[in-house]
């Protein structure tokens, strides 16, 4: 099994973070650009992987108390997991950790690969959000 992890601090409030990150039709501002999430019958989604142009069926959970996003494939897919977390500084600032497990290694793209998408989904939240902020300012 692969795991990835990373983190980045955010400059907004955990609560306009998560609703940030956590909103389906907003997905594609800040995922990689290879990924694709498709709406389905909550909380059923597609996900569509352009490095293997496979659609996969996933399971998508927004816990909004605990600012938490949990995914994974469902049964007979990719053996691919993840959560996103969301936790606030006494600053008013945020801290997002973006978490991915590979069960299967036929789907696991690499450490370097992995780790670099988890960072460029970062800095596409961190614009998102610092956008907004700047909008609301």
């Amino acid at each position: 099994m692969s795991e990835y992890e990373r983190s980045r601090t955010m400059p907004d409030l955990p609560e306009h973070v998560f609703d940030q990150a956590s909103v389906i039709t907003w997905f594609s501002s800040w995922l990689p650009d290879e990924v694709h999430v498709r709406p389905g019958e909550p909380p059923a989604v597609a996900v569509h992987e352009d490095r293997t142009g496979l659609d996969a069926p996933a399971l998508l959970h927004a816990d909004r108390e605990r600012m938490r996003l949990e995914w994974g494939a469902l049964e007979g897919g990719s053996g691919y997991t993840g959560w996103l977390q969301v936790a606030g500084y006494d600053t008013g600032a945020s801290e997002v950790t973006v978490h991915l497990s590979f069960s299967d290694g036929r789907h696991d793209p690499g450490e370097e690969a992995a780790l670099g998408a988890l960072d460029r989904s970062l800095a596409r939240l961190e614009e998102q959000v610092r956008l907004r902020v700047e909008d609301a300012g």
